[in-house]
């Protein structure tokens, strides 16, 4: 391997915490190891060109873990005499949108503090941005698109409306993004299957989209792909559709079956599949949804896109029609080019306009320079607190609630009318120990999915072109989607011109493993968590040069001379909880954990996507509109 790359964000936190005297968290408690926190001059403090390990990075994680593991939390705090109207622990989607939808009903005089235990805003929507020969290059570090604005609610449709991202704006985003961009919905472009063979990896080209589906010639493909030719047949007669695999059973037989068999047993008991080819069929839902076909139902699967609808008879058909009615509601896609990340900053330019004065909005969002240095100044009516690490929250007399949280080392204090906690779920109880048993078994129940997004900046796009795809799936490999990062222009923002520009590959990868695990979903999930936690970046880099070059050398690329900088943006709480068929029972309305863990808790609500139990943006918006309606009713 390669030196390692001499990575910015070394250089920067030097630069940005020079003279600067620290206390970090083990000062405070004692224990665990010190954490490199970094802040300082406006003119030097830019998270979004931040290389290295993002996301879950160091500084942001370790005075909640030692709350959370140990109780371990500060004896004393200073006050800072502050008092607001509303403080919002968490400055995600939800979080952005809970300040938004306050200051929009209590008016632009409302006192609102965010308090967020990051560098940077926006949750796992993270803004990854490089500067090379001139040119910027973004990609996204986290939340990708803006799904169906027809299946919004009201308030969140509102919300999107009044950030200027209207029904013109979103045909706008999709007449300016390439027909050949797979990652952003467009599946008539070529994307494809990447398998190791003997003299490295193959590529086989296609829209694997469709082929995995019946459409198109899936047999040419299946055939180029490095794998025996007793599976390549088996994959062929599974993509036919032609033969029924639930054949002898009756219908009900087979309802009950696709709703209580694991989608992996189905293709190696049913389809006759090796459990060394069922990754191919598996990649799609590891990075759709951070969980393997060992933890989904046939049914499941299928309703989430995985190929074999077509292979189940009738009953096949009509999981197949249910399917494609989710996908024209839900996979009718836009995108930025650096993700969501450019929402969360419509929503922090709405609430504090100081950050981009003079930022347009939406037409001009992917290119405007934020100053991160206007985020939290005195006598501003919103305020929005990074590096702060919320550790208490609780109702005190005169009708207030007090927020303990730790910034930079230092144990500090504010108050309010009122708090919605737009955090994780599982945080909560450690917050609010005061409130019901059963709420917090509750807020307690979900695990959100993990997943790493790394972003390779790549001197020039040569060797990529050659692949012939802008995506590619890569089922035996750390990360199993590589794709260009986001073409279009939009957001005022110029891709790559050509293959000569700098271009950046966006790699995804899911830590739960493919084989069989033991456990339920959550526990493979909280498996998948302590995998990221305990990777250091230095593995990671390994696994993308490694990766890279197995897909690229044969077309020319070297990756101790082609690659200029790596982000690794590890997101170890990320899309929340989904239930599963095979763990979770079907609860009551009213009685899920969800439900029962989002119950307001006097000045104190909670707004995120895990109390809504549904991992899109749209639903963290009405979480946070649900939470501002309960403090101001």
């Amino acid at each position: 391997m390669a030196k390692q790359i001499t990575r910015r964000d070394f250089l920067n936190g030097v630069a940005i915490g020079a003279g600067t005297s620290l206390l970090t968290p083990a000062d405070l408690f004692g224990q665990g190891e010190p954490a490199i926190v970094t802040t300082g001059a406006p003119s030097l403090y830019y998270p979004p060109t931040l290389t290295g390990m993002r996301g879950s990075h160091d500084g942001s994680f370790e005075v909640a873990h030692a709350l959370a593991w140990r109780g371990g939390k500060p004896e004393q705090y200073q006050s800072l005499n502050e008092h607001y109207d509303l403080v919002v622990v968490g400055a995600g989607m939800s979080g952005l949108a809970a300040a938004w939808y306050y200051q929009k009903k209590m008016g632009s005089d409302a006192l609102i503090l965010l308090l967020d235990n990051h560098d940077d805003f926006g949750g796992h929507a993270k803004r990854n941005e490089f500067n090379q020969e001139g040119r910027m290059v973004l990609s996204l570090g986290g939340a990708q698109n803006i799904e169906n604005a027809s299946t919004y609610s009201e308030a969140a449709a509102g919300l999107l409306a009044d950030m200027g991202i209207d029904q013109d704006y979103l045909d706008a985003m999709d007449t300016n993004t390439p027909e050949n961009f797979a990652l952003a919905g467009k599946f008539n472009a070529d994307n494809g299957m990447t398998v190791p063979g003997r003299d490295g990896h193959v590529t086989a080209g296609g829209s694997w989209m469709k082929l995995m589906y019946g459409a198109g010639d899936y047999e040419t493909a299946v055939r180029a792909l490095p794998l025996p030719q007793v599976e390549q047949d088996k994959l062929i007669i599974f993509f036919s559709g032609d033969h029924d695999f639930l054949d002898g059973l009756s219908v009900f037989e087979k309802y009950d079956y696709i709703k209580s068999v694991s989608y992996n047993q189905f293709l190696i008991e049913r389809v006759g599949l090796a459990e060394e080819t069922v990754p191919i069929l598996n990649s799609f839902l590891l990075i759709l949804l951070g969980l393997s076909g060992w933890n989904l139902t046939v049914l499941e699967a299928l309703l989430n896109g995985a190929p074999g609808a077509r292979s189940l008879g009738w009953l096949g058909d009509l999981a197949s029609s249910l399917a494609g009615s989710m996908a024209d509601n839900y996979m009718e896609v836009r995108m930025f080019p650096d993700g969501n990340a450019s929402i969360a900053r419509l929503l922090v330019q709405h609430l504090i306009p100081d950050v981009a004065p003079v930022m347009k909005g939406a037409e001009d969002i992917a290119t405007a320079r934020f100053n991160y240095g206007a985020l939290d100044r005195e006598m501003q009516r919103t305020r929005l607190r990074l590096n702060s690490t919320v550790v208490g929250v609780r109702e005190v007399e005169n009708k207030r609630v007090q927020v303990d949280y730790v910034q930079q080392g230092e144990a500090l204090r504010v108050s309010a009318d009122h708090c919605v906690l737009a955090c994780y779920n599982g945080l909560i109880p450690h917050l609010c120990p005061e409130m019901p048993e059963k709420q917090k078994e509750g807020l307690r129940y979900g695990v959100k999915v993990p997943f790493v997004y790394a972003n390779v900046l790549l001197k020039n796009g040569q060797a990529f072109s050659k692949l012939g795809v802008t995506m590619t799936q890569c089922p035996y490999d750390p990360f199993q989607w590589v794709s260009a990062a986001p073409t279009m222009a939009t957001g005022g923002y110029q891709p790559p011109r050509g293959p000569d520009d700098p271009m950046v590959a966006f790699m995804m990868s899911s830590p739960l493993p493919v084989k069989k695990g033991e456990g339920t979903g959550r526990d493979q999930l909280r498996l998948g968590r302590h995998k990221i936690y305990s990777t250091p970046f230095a593995t990671y880099e390994q696994e993308v040069r490694e990766q890279l070059q197995a897909m690229l050398g044969k077309h020319g690329f070297n990756h101790e001379n082609d690659i200029s900088a790596i982000t690794v943006n590890r997101i170890s709480h990320g899309y929340a909880y989904d239930y599963l068929a095979l763990d979770d029972p079907e609860w009551e309305e009213g009685q899920a954990p969800h439900e029962i863990g989002r119950a307001q808790f006097g000045r104190i609500s909670i707004a995120n996507s895990d109390s809504e139990a549904m991992a899109y943006m749209q639903a963290a918006w009405d979480a946070a509109w649900r939470a501002v309606e309960e403090q101001t009713a």
